[in-house]
């Protein structure tokens, strides 16, 4: 399949027809009302959706005014589909967010032509924004999306009363590392460092980039100092597992890692110094002989 497409409308008889239509290249799931829509779109998050505007209960503005507000459906690209030939409804319709309009009732040539264009479209956006958020040698977040990130976080650790944890991790003696065994060697490395630490964060908000060099930096929302330090000590035991050779070392004949944390119970107006306070304890790991965790107390 190309894509999954949703079809709102509560004519049986047109989501036959579009089924007919798209079913053969797409993935198509339908539902006859807006709140039944909005509900799916969520579930989903499909390529593209076709939306009647004239439906019972929620309209097809409304609808589509409450996509956009929600931040899981907020890109997906939006087709209307009514019998009017109306300028006021085309008009308001990309003002709610549509990216098209179609008249019903419509060619099913027309309609193919006009779901495929605004799918490979969909596609390339994504393509785009995957790489303006992504580091493209580790294939972690970058920098600017940890910051975005964080700061969305500390919102809703607020909001909810929870914990919220940064750690800072650097690959111990990295540049002797690329000096012996060369930046290609230096590369694959920092890709099976950032992989392993991506394998150790386990919950859905969890976050890891690549903050500059060898140097990562890892979001834990509502995890308490305990919880950090717990996820810290996992991810270092698994880079040793990797058992890398790394004869100039100075702590170990294997890559290794130093892991600083911070956390607190309340981030307003404070990310800049949690990871402050994070870098900090980074640098009493590596004061202190390397390849360990090192932790500020809860503020």
């Amino acid at each position: 399949m190309s894509g999954t497409i949703l079809v709102i409308d509560d004519s049986p008889e047109l989501l036959l027809s579009i089924g007919a239509t798209l079913e053969t290249t797409y993935d198509v799931h339908v539902a006859t009302s807006g709140e039944a829509g909005l509900k799916l779109a969520k579930e989903l998050h499909p390529s593209l959706i076709l939306l009647d505007i004239i439906m019972p209960g929620l309209n097809g503005f409304e609808t589509c005014r409450r996509l956009r507000q929600n931040e899981d459906t907020r890109d997906i690209p939006v087709i209307f589909l009514t019998s009017k030939d109306n300028q006021d409804d085309e008009v308001r319709s990309f003002e709610v967010g549509g990216v098209d309009f179609i008249t019903k009732p419509f060619s099913p040539v027309v309609l193919r032509a006009r779901v495929d264009t605004h799918v490979r479209l969909k596609k390339q956006a994504d393509t785009l924004n995957y790489l303006a958020i992504r580091d493209s040698l580790t294939g972690l977040f970058n920098r600017r999306e940890f910051d975005d990130r964080f700061e969305r976080e500390c919102r809703a650790c607020l909001r909810a009363h929870k914990p919220l944890s940064v750690m800072m991790i650097d690959i111990d003696y990295f540049k002797h590392y690329n000096d012996s065994y060369g930046h290609q060697k230096g590369d694959n490395c920092l890709q099976a460092v950032a992989d392993t630490i991506s394998k150790q964060l386990q919950r859905g908000r969890d976050l890891v980039a690549r903050y500059g060099g060898e140097e990562f930096a890892c979001l834990l929302p509502e995890a308490d100092s305990d919880s950090a330090r717990v996820v810290a000590e996992k991810i270092r035991a698994a880079v040793v597992a990797l058992a890398i050779p790394h004869q100039m070392s100075q702590v170990s004949d294997t890559v290794t890692i130093s892991i600083g944390i911070a956390s607190t119970h309340n981030c307003e107006g404070r990310r800049q110094e949690l990871l402050q306070q994070a870098d900090a304890s980074l640098y009493r790991a590596k004061n202190t002989g390397r390849n360990r965790v090192a932790y500020l107390l809860e503020q």
